[in-house]
């Protein structure tokens, strides 16, 4: 039977625009409390004025996910907002692609930072309010590139993996504290990620998942309160990323 989500806490980290802000929104529409985490400020102030108008609580805090220093502020003050987080949604990432041998070290470390490191600081910052309530989710947004490698995404493809992998094990550890912990493996969703990539035909963008499309699904995977401590959900359509 669905739960109602009315009045619960959800922190969403990318939250400035893109999946992250659809789900932010999406939730907003539930009756859900709002703590936004994001590079840029201006997005974030935006996202937060159009959550306003559902009535809710909202609260924002611009910070870098790659720094454990920046999360923990982050987490302090929308908490301090917006109350104990009861949903964490880790949505932050990057996506730079090319062959292994012509990538610039620093620039594949940073996927790494980004996309896993964040993931983990994140998570290490939220879960000791979940474990207080002995209830709550957390969803992790991995990749089909998190299933299986291709070429010229060594470096997305391995930080994706480990978002899958952190899931996982993660899952086990909090089980006994009532705490659901999932990834989701989308394949292409149409945002200012990939609008420069030379897969996304902009003419085609119908043929995409939008993010929209991923909000509405994280939503209903929340209000199902399933059993299910790990479900990777690989959701295809035309091409991997």
């Amino acid at each position: 039977m669905a739960q109602s989500l009315t009045g619960k806490v959800a922190f969403v980290t990318g939250a400035g625009r893109g999946i992250g802000k659809a789900i932010a929104l999406q939730l907003a529409k539930e009756g859900v409390h709002i703590g936004l985490i994001a590079r840029t400020e201006e997005a974030l102030q935006e996202t937060a004025k159009e959550i306003e108008s559902y009535g809710v609580k909202v609260g924002y805090a611009a910070a870098d996910v790659s720094s454990m220093e920046q999360v923990e502020q982050a987490v302090t003050r929308i908490t301090e907002q917006v109350g104990q987080a009861d949903i964490l949604i880790n949505n932050a990432g990057i996506g730079t692609f090319g062959k292994l041998i012509d990538m610039d070290p620093a620039e594949w470390k940073q996927m790494i930072d980004i996309n896993l490191m964040g993931t983990y600081y994140v998570t290490r910052a939220v879960l000791p309010q979940l474990i207080e309530k002995n209830a709550g989710d957390i969803i992790n947004i991995s990749s089909t590139n998190g299933l299986s490698g291709s070429a010229t995404s060594s470096a997305y493809s391995a930080s994706k993996f480990g978002v899958i992998g952190l899931t996982e094990s993660l899952a086990q550890e909090v089980r006994r504290n009532n705490i659901r912990v999932t990834a989701l493996a989308p394949s292409t969703v149409a945002t200012d990620l990939v609008a420069d990539k030379s897969f996304f035909d902009p003419e085609k963008a119908d043929q995409y998942m939008h993010p929209e499309d991923m909000a509405e699904y994280v939503v209903a995977q929340l209000k199902l309160n399933q059993r299910m401590y790990i479900k990777v959900a690989s959701m295809l359509n035309t091409n991997p990323f």
